[in-house]
């Protein structure tokens, strides 16, 4: 069996400390792909391509078992918190 949605959980919320984490198995159960929505502060003044690499090295161990990681969003609390009071004022319009 391959990597749970609970491992790839667990090792993120251990290493970088999320203030919010979502990961979805989209692999259908097999644990070979994976999509991540992730908010910490350690993405705090790095580009994209850094913050992606943190993910990555923080799952070093579960991508010798993922085939493919998709990472939605990497975002620090500011920038969530404003994607947030953006699309509540858009829905509200």
């Amino acid at each position: 069996m391959g990597v749970t949605k609970e491992q790839v959980e667990s090792t993120l919320k251990s290493k970088l400390n999320p203030s919010h984490l979502e990961v979805v198995d989209t692999s259908g159960g097999c644990g070979a792909s994976f999509a991540i929505e992730i908010v910490s502060e350690q993405f705090e003044g790095k580009r994209l391509l850094e913050r992606h690499r943190l993910v990555n090295a923080a799952l070093e161990e579960e991508m010798k078992e993922i085939h493919a990681l998709s990472i939605k969003k990497s975002v620090t609390p500011a920038q969530w918190k404003q994607q947030l009071e953006s699309q509540q004022s858009t829905s509200a319009a």
